[in-house]
């Protein structure tokens, strides 16, 4: 279980071009909690991810992640207890074979080969990816690159996990095992995705946002409900909680 709590006030952060990405964005977020943020393109999400990561500095406002707030010092610590998956697997994938890529983050971590190798085997069951451990990344498929892009983050054993758009591109078959996997994942989950139907089977929280800002906080199922909200972040209900076109009803 993870022990940190992630604690953002007030954030903010603007285009170098002055267009605000982010505007006053507040929250907190539990040990353990697996939460969802939804929203149009361009209201926020993939920013969001990146300041909760690490990998970007917010222009205003506060973030906290267990007892380290985010700084130009701090980064480093941050980064070391956040893992990110991007949305784009070949953003992040880029050795000649999976199990180097696994491999890097504890390597450049300064681990000894034995724990490297402990590490990287533990990594690649939990992501179903073992058997890709010899191939290279640009001959797999979406799913299979998800499924390392996956690994190599679990082999730096971050406490929070944080996934952008994480069944983007997969076939039913890969969405389902990202799925069970998220769902055995025993610490702190931040998904944005515009898949709903896996934010209600995986976020018993749910932010959506919109223009930057966030509009509603609470239950994902609740929310998701909630035809009128959902229409102010430019979105839908889950299709299975639409009515069935036959029989009118819901899923």
């Amino acid at each position: 279980m993870s022990r940190y709590l992630v604690t953002a006030e007030q954030l903010q952060y603007h285009y170098p071009d002055g267009t605000p990405a982010v505007r006053e964005v507040s929250f907190r977020i539990l040990p353990g909690e697996s939460v969802g943020i939804v929203g149009a393109n361009g209201a926020g999400k993939s920013t969001l991810l990146l300041m909760l990561s690490g990998v970007i500095l917010p222009d205003g406002g506060k973030l906290q992640v267990g007892d380290c707030l985010l700084t130009k010092q701090t980064v480093g610590r941050i980064r070391n207890s956040v893992g990110l998956v991007f949305q784009n697997p070949d953003d992040q994938l880029f050795m000649p074979t999976v199990y180097e890529d696994v491999a890097f983050g504890p390597l450049q971590r300064g681990d000894p080969p034995e724990v490297v190798e402990r590490v990287v085997s533990r990594a690649l069951e939990q992501a179903g990816a073992t058997q890709l451990q010899q191939r290279p990344p640009y001959r797999l498929s979406s799913g299979e690159k998800r499924a390392a892009a996956i690994a190599a983050v679990l082999a730096l054993e971050p406490e929070i996990l944080v996934l952008d758009e994480p069944s983007a591109a997969l076939d039913p078959l890969a969405r389902r095992r990202l799925i069970e996997f998220l769902a055995a994942f025993n610490r702190t989950r931040i998904i944005a995705s515009h898949d709903l139907d896996l934010v209600l089977d995986l976020c018993e929280r749910t932010l959506v946002m919109a223009q930057g800002r966030v509009i509603a906080d609470g239950p994902t199922e609740l929310l998701l409900k909630d035809e009128a909200l959902l229409a102010q972040g430019h979105l839908e209900k889950p299709l299975r909680l639409q009515g069935c076109p036959v029989c009118g009803r819901a899923g």
